[in-house]
């Protein structure tokens, strides 16, 4: 009888799951140039919230690109409508992670949306945020080095 019950369970739940309808989403461009480098990674992070922005691991998702010798790429990507921001950075020593000096500002390239350029803290999501409403949006960010 136990058996029964978990099975009925599992099936019920499987089937609530496939009834949740899918995400929309909207193709989104993303432009970077000016890298500092043509062969060193470019990490893209992409966030959907105020509260995760900039902080490890809180992104909504990430991308990697290889510049494969060019000083800009232009990244094709699927959002869902609503706000995003995105935080870039190019890692000059194939370390896989933003080097930083001693008071913690990064010592390799960095970019926002909005080409927000921080001068004394990192930016808030705010002044990094577009908004996606339909197809055809481009976002253009510049690297700092």
């Amino acid at each position: 009888m136990k058996v029964l019950s978990l099975c009925s369970l599992l099936i019920g739940s499987s089937l609530l799951g496939a009834a949740t309808p899918p995400v929309e989403t909207e193709p989104v461009t993303v432009v970077v140039s000016s890298l500092v480098s043509s062969t060193s990674t470019v990490k893209l992070y992409f966030y959907n919230t105020p509260e995760g922005f900039l902080k490890s691991g809180k992104w909504a998702f990430s991308k990697t690109v290889k510049p494969e010798g060019k000083r800009e790429f232009t990244l094709p990507v699927e959002l869902p409508k609503g706000e995003w921001a995105v935080a870039i950075t190019q890692d000059l020593n194939n370390n896989d992670k933003i080097d930083k000096n001693f008071i913690g500002i990064p010592t390799e390239p960095y970019a926002f949306s909005n080409n927000v350029r921080p001068t004394v803290a990192a930016p808030n999501f705010n002044e990094c945020k577009f908004t996606v409403e339909g197809p055809g949006k481009v976002v253009s960010i510049v690297l700092k080095d």
